[in-house]
């Protein structure tokens, strides 16, 4: 491996570096969202439940111990249960928007690493054929064939290392985006359902 990286030059390492934080930030981020994602539908029936036997008090500490963003929404509406539909149709808004900066947290590390990398591995196949070039012009036109040679192949390492960190990269992305999204439109329906059912309670 030491040797592949000295053999591809200096921006082998700068891909193996991205190759690192792009494993980190994926980590982390499958981490914090399985932790913070919790069965909504069960989640809101029992907090149905509660409304509807008159136990707000016990609705609102549900919520309070529950982690994730769904909880703190619901969490949010439930103290301002006075307000009209408009109110806690905003606050429930307001709330959500407040979530999502902590769902999409390092995510844009990952798009730019996809988009990057595959530039750092193309960098390297141009610097890789100039060093070729560099030793035929040195020899007036008769180089080694291990002196091109060398060169070729430090620009085929550094391109398919660069596609080696950019595709999974791009999964990566692709994946923990689609998780986020999902967790929005579990928020969003929780968001709607908790304005409704304050909402009836005062009818």
């Amino acid at each position: 491996m030491l040797e592949i990286l000295q053999k591809g030059g200096p921006l082998m390492w700068i891909i193996l570096l991205c190759s690192v934080v792009v494993v980190g930030v994926f980590f982390e981020r499958l981490f914090y969202l399985h932790r913070v994602s919790i069965r909504v539908g069960e989640f809101l029936e029992g907090i149905s439940l509660l409304l509807q036997r008159g136990h707000l008090t016990e609705a609102l500490q549900e919520c309070m111990v529950t982690r994730g963003p769904v909880a703190r929404i619901l969490q949010a509406a439930l103290q301002n249960s006075d307000a009209d539909h408009a109110a806690l149709k905003e606050i429930t808004t307001d709330a959500s928007l407040l979530e999502l900066p902590n769902l999409e947290r390092n995510l844009s590390l990952l798009s730019m690493f996809a988009y990057v990398t595959p530039l750092i591995g193309l960098l390297g196949t141009v610097l890789g054929l100039l060093d070729a070039f560099l030793a035929i012009s040195a020899h007036s036109g008769y180089a080694t064939t291990a002196e091109i040679a060398k060169g070729v192949f430090e620009s085929l390492l550094t391109t398919a290392a660069g596609l080696a960190v950019a595709i999974p990269a791009f999964l990566a992305y692709s994946y923990l985006s689609s998780r986020v999204n999902d967790l929005i439109h579990d928020m969003e329906r929780a968001g709607i359902e908790i304005v409704q059912l304050l909402t009836d309670k005062k009818i």
